[in-house]
């Protein structure tokens, strides 16, 4: 069969020309796109405060939840962007568009089972928590309202893989931006009623958050069906094929096992810090994670870039070009976690505090970032490796290191929090992040020479 032709105006090609300045421009469109979604949080969060902390606590709690879902809908966003990338480095652009219908298709069908569970049974989630009866109501309350988009969230974040698969990562931060913009009006709108609109207080950032997820969908729908869209106007819903699907539950399943997982054991931190610090240990962890998120999004920003890049070069036998990108990545992140380090130890309690304004909560907060500081250049070296990983099509490895240390994390956490109360949770996360970095890299680099990649 003959290869197909790629397309220059709508698909990038990522095997030739200069190595730096191609993996820029890819990374830091993904870059902005990961701000784009702290920034969402962050934004709820910041007007969210102004109620109080056991709002935020409220919030928090099924912030946790969005980030599970996110982390399942990972299975069609990197299963689309391995498999693209793939298809397009082996230039065959008819397998790069089967494989577009099958990850939104598996979007759609995930998002929809999952918006409907959490729409119609949202008390069994919250109660997981024990939180107090008004806060917990709060917490469901708040859940009815942003279940239904989670279908949409979903989509753009299969979408934003396709195109990122494609080397177009551009697209998806204009939309993503415009979304964000969209949500930073509408949040003091709805939550405070000003001028027409109507008080709604937490169910108002909800609101907010999902009407601006489907400006995003929008966008996305438009530009995939304009006369020159992107991969040939591929069907949105099809019906699967075993082969396409297998290979993208292959490449996209460990992923998101790994986050979900991630997502779970952090679900139970948050449970044990409430135990140990009550409403305030959950609100350090849930508003210290997303500023955190500075340093977690900017990695994973660009170790997606890293993977779409050593995707098409590994399928191009092109492995010099990845192994170089690789080390430009690691170089950039070194230098970037280490001033968000100092930051996070010499600043912390002035950083939390600009979010919420409580005393209580912002020197609980500043303990949660001070801990979490030391271990912010090793978080980043993890998530870089994966992306090399990734774009290999070896995405168990990083799973597998994730998985157990994050296991760990429980026990260590219960043992340190009993003698030290709410920061040995904090302490727990640090340590573990220190061994995955380093353990993952180490197994990266063993793997390369017995390979010679």
């Amino acid at each position: 069969m003959k290869e197909s032709p790629v397309s220059p105006p709508n698909i990038r090609d990522l095997t030739q020309g200069d190595i730096f300045r191609q993996l820029l421009n890819l990374a830091l469109p993904l870059m902005a796109i990961s701000f784009i979604q702290m920034t969402y949080n962050l934004v709820d969060i910041l007007w969210i405060g102004r109620l109080g902390s056991r709002s935020v606590a409220a919030v928090g709690s099924i912030g946790m939840l969005m980030w599970m879902m996110n982390s399942v809908a990972l299975i069609s966003k990197v299963g689309a962007e391995i498999s693209i990338g793939q298809s397009i480095g082996a230039r065959r652009l008819d397998h790069a568009s089967i494989y577009a219908s099958h990850t939104t298709t598996l979007a759609l069908l995930l998002g929809l089972s999952s918006g409907i569970l959490f729409l119609l049974f949202p008390h069994p989630y919250v109660s997981f928590y024990r939180l107090e009866h008004s806060i917990a109501q709060d917490a469901a309350g708040y859940l009815r309202v942003v279940a239904p988009g989670i279908p949409l969230m979903f989509l753009i974040l299969n979408f934003s893989g396709i195109y990122i698969g494609s080397g177009r990562s551009d697209i998806p931060f204009y939309f993503n931006a415009s979304g964000l913009l969209f949500n930073i009006v509408l949040d003091p709108l709805l939550i405070f009623g000003i001028g027409p609109f109507p008080t709604m207080g937490l169910q108002g950032a909800a609101l907010a958050t999902v009407l601006s997820q489907g400006v995003v969908l929008l966008l996305f729908v438009w530009h995939l069906r304009r006369r020159d869209g992107l991969l040939g106007h591929f069907p949105f819903l099809i019906r699967l094929r075993r082969r396409y699907t297998l290979n993208i539950l292959k490449l996209g399943l460990p992923v998101a096992a790994m986050n979900v997982y991630f997502a779970f054991i952090n679900m139970n931190l948050a449970r044990t810090a409430s135990l140990y610090g009550g409403h305030l240990g959950i609100t350090s962890q849930t508003t210290g994670g997303q500023i955190e998120g500075i340093t977690w999004n900017t990695s994973n920003g660009f170790a997606t870039a890293l993977g779409s890049f050593v995707a098409q070069n590994f399928a191009a036998e092109k492995m010099q070009r990845a192994r170089h990108a690789f080390r430009y990545t690691v170089i950039m992140m070194g230098a970037l976690g280490s001033l968000v380090s100092l930051a996070f130890v010499l600043r912390g309690e002035w950083i939390f505090s600009l979010f919420v304004p409580e005393k209580e909560a912002y020197m609980a907060g500043g303990k949660y970032l001070l801990i979490l500081g030391f271990s912010q250049l090793f978080m980043m070296l993890e998530i870089t490796t994966q992306g090399m990983f990734n774009g290999l099509g070896r995405t168990s490895p990083p799973a597998i290191i994730s998985m157990v240390f994050n296991t760990l994390r429980i026990p260590l956490a219960l043992f340190l929090g009993a003698r030290i109360g709410v920061t040995g949770v904090w302490w727990a996360i640090s340590i573990t992040s220190f061994c995955k970095g380093g353990i993952l890299l180490t197994w990266y680099l063993v793997l390369r020479r017995k390979r010679a990649w």
